[in-house]
């Protein structure tokens, strides 16, 4: 786990993307706050850069970094959120403009899954993770199922949990808008 982790640590600080395994299922991760990893993200998904992606983060003391005004509500629902949880912010501030929905919102897990979380502890900035999949196809559940042409269209695959053949659930999502009113995306 330590080499894939520096080797993907490299790799995106070098403006590269990966494949890696996240708190819920396989993602394409890169370098948040490099707009040119993020194009290639949107690139290799054939997705339409309006349509943002989420990041991931070790702690949530990071939130505050990329959220101006983080609505208190926000620390309640990271500290008891019993599974994995992406809240979308308004606000987003040091992230890559094409990663931001057009309100300039973006989604934050706090992942605590081991690999993840060391990764971003490492990378020392937000992961863009999003789905190991095109575009309009089924996310794939684990290692096995991801194409070839994603699988080819990356600069690095983690090698740790590809053997894994759970079936992980996608997370949670919740927006916050401004005043802290709760708007729940995908339970």
């Amino acid at each position: 786990m330590i080499e894939d982790i520096k080797k993907a640590c490299q790799v995106m600080r070098e403006g590269g993307v990966i494949l890696y395994p996240t708190d819920t299922i396989w993602g394409i991760g890169c370098d948040a706050t490099n707009e040119d990893a993020v194009r290639r993200v949107y690139e290799i998904k054939q997705r339409q850069d309006s349509k943002a992606m989420l990041v991931l983060v070790d702690s949530s003391v990071k939130v505050d970094f990329y959220v101006r005004d983080v609505p208190e509500v926000a620390w309640d629902l990271i500290d008891l959120a019993d599974k994995p949880l992406t809240i979308i912010y308004s606000g987003a501030r040091n992230l890559a403009a094409n990663l931001l929905a057009e309100d300039g919102s973006v989604g934050i897990r706090v992942t605590n899954e081991d690999f993840s979380k060391r990764l971003c502890q490492q990378f020392r900035k937000a992961i863009v993770s999003t789905s190991a999949n095109i575009s309009g196809q089924p996310s794939p559940k684990n290692f096995s199922e991801i194409s070839e042409e994603v699988k080819s269209a990356v600069d690095y695959i983690v090698g740790y949990r590809q053997e894994e053949m759970s079936n992980p659930k996608p997370s949670s999502i919740i927006k916050l808008d401004k005043g802290g009113v709760i708007k729940i995306i995908r339970e």
